[in-house]
C-alpha cells in the first residue's frame, strides 16, 4: 500500500514543485509506532526554507483532500532532505561528485558492502569512491545496478 501512496502523492506533488521551482528528493510513507507519517523532501540548487514547505504542504494537502489515497489519519511533513540528502536518481550521483558520499551495495565489492569517501567520478554507471583507509587512499568502483542506497556524507573531522 505504502508504494501505491507514495505514487499517488508523486502524482499530485509534481506540478506544485514544478511552479515553484523546486524538485523532489523523496516521498516515505511510514507507520512509526502507532501513527502515520508521509514525508515529502524538496530541494533546489539554493536549498529550501521554511516557507517554501509550508506553501508545498498547504498545496499539497489541499490536493490530498479531494483525492483522499489514504485511509488512515495521518502526518504530513514536508522539508528540505538535509545535509546527507539520499541519492536516487542518476542527476543526484552526477550533482554529488566532489563531495563525500555513504553507499551501501546489494552484494560485496571488494569484500565490502559500504563505502564512504569522495565520490571522485560518475558516468552513469559506476559509481567510483576514493576511499580512506587509515594512511591510504583506495579507488573503489561501484556499479549503479548493485547500490542499494546512497546519500551525501557529512565528515567530521
Amino acid at each position: 500500500m505504502s508504494k501505491k501512496v507514495t505514487e499517488v502523492v508523486e502524482e499530485l506533488v509534481t506540478p506544485i514543485l514544478n511552479d515553484m521551482n523546486l524538485e523532489l528528493v523523496d516521498i516515505e510513507y511510514v507507520k512509526e509506532g502507532k501513527n502515520w507519517f508521509l514525508r515529502v523532501f524538496i530541494d533546489s540548487e539554493q536549498g529550501v526554507d521554511i516557507e517554501q514547505c509550508g506553501v508545498v504542504s498547504e498545496k499539497l494537502s489541499e490536493k490530498l483532500d479531494i483525492v483522499d489515497p489514504i485511509p488512515y489519519n495521518y502526518f504530513l511533513e514536508v522539508s528540505s532532505p538535509g545535509a546527507e540528502r539520499p541519492l536516487k536518481k542518476l542527476a543526484d550521483f552526477e550533482r554529488a561528485v566532489g563531495k563525500n558520499v555513504y553507499i551501501k551495495t546489494y552484494e560485496p565489492i571488494e569484500g565490502e558492502k559500504e563505502f564512504e569517501g569522495e565520490l571522485t567520478a560518475f558516468d552513469g554507471t559506476t559509481a567510483t569512491v576514493t576511499v580512506k583507509e587509515k594512511t591510504r587512499k583506495k579507488i573503489v568502483e561501484v556499479p549503479y545496478e548493485k547500490i542499494a542506497s546512497a546519500r551525501l556524507a557529512v565528515i567530521f573531522f
